[in-house]
């Protein structure tokens, strides 16, 4: 993987107060490029991209560095992915004065991702089925202080605080990073090793360490104890 990267505006550049100023977070180097393509046009949607980061720590430097409205941030992410990202901006987001506002743009429409994140302080969750006018619309709500949900999860983000179905704080999973999560995951339903090298895009050396990883954190021996703790979860 490249150098994690974070960009902003030159030296002596004073921002534009009508402009909302982005960091734009995705660990993939032509989805970023894409995503700064449809919405970096100040004079036309009043959205510039500021910065980019491709992990977790890279992102929080950034975000710390750039002070933006809003960060776009996938759920995804090496290093911890976003919801460490939120935990460790979790002054920013409190702000009373100026706080950065967060928008999880992610592929994943699962349920831990989406409330876990809200929980952490996101102010909304969209696809990456999204259209570049939508969220450009979704940047501009998300700033000036609105909750902003894709369709699909918005009636389930409502139904799931409404009915006080949010899932209560696990400390033993808050200790694993977004990634052992996935292989956790792909563990409890049977897949090999192999097989979750390739649907996570990693080396099964890669694999073979998130798993020691997480048994270590959860203090388990093997394989069909981490399945059956997953399953007591419902993460299966």
């Amino acid at each position: 993987m490249s150098e994690p990267e974070a960009t902003g505006a030159g030296p002596g550049q004073e921002p534009d107060a009508r402009v909302v100023r982005v960091v734009l977070v995705d660990d993939h180097r032509m989805f970023r490029a894409g995503v700064r393509a449809e919405i970096d046009r100040p004079a036309e949607h009043g959205v510039t991209v500021v910065g980019e980061a491709a992990d977790a720590d890279a992102a929080v430097r950034g975000v710390r560095e750039l002070m933006p409205d809003v960060v776009l941030l996938d759920v995804h992410l090496p290093g911890g992915g976003g919801l460490s990202v939120l935990q460790r901006c979790a002054d920013l987001v409190t702000d009373a004065e100026r706080p950065v506002r967060f928008l999880a743009l992610s592929v994943s429409d699962a349920a831990e991702d989406v409330i876990g994140v809200i929980r952490a302080g996101s102010r909304g969750y969209v696809t990456k089925a999204i259209n570049g006018t939508e969220l450009v619309a979704a940047i501009h709500r998300v700033h000036e202080g609105d909750a902003v949900f894709s369709p699909r999860l918005a009636g389930f983000v409502l139904d799931a605080f409404s009915n006080n179905t949010v899932p209560p704080v696990d400390e033993e999973l808050d200790k694993l990073t977004q990634r052992e999560r996935d292989v956790l995951r792909l563990i409890a339903r049977g897949h090999s090793y192999k097989e979750i090298a390739k649907e996570l895009f990693i080396s099964v050396k890669t694999v073979e360490s998130h798993v020691s990883a997480v048994l270590r954190k959860l203090q388990l021996s093997n394989r069909h104890e981490l399945s059956r703790w997953a399953a007591a979860r419902r993460l299966v």
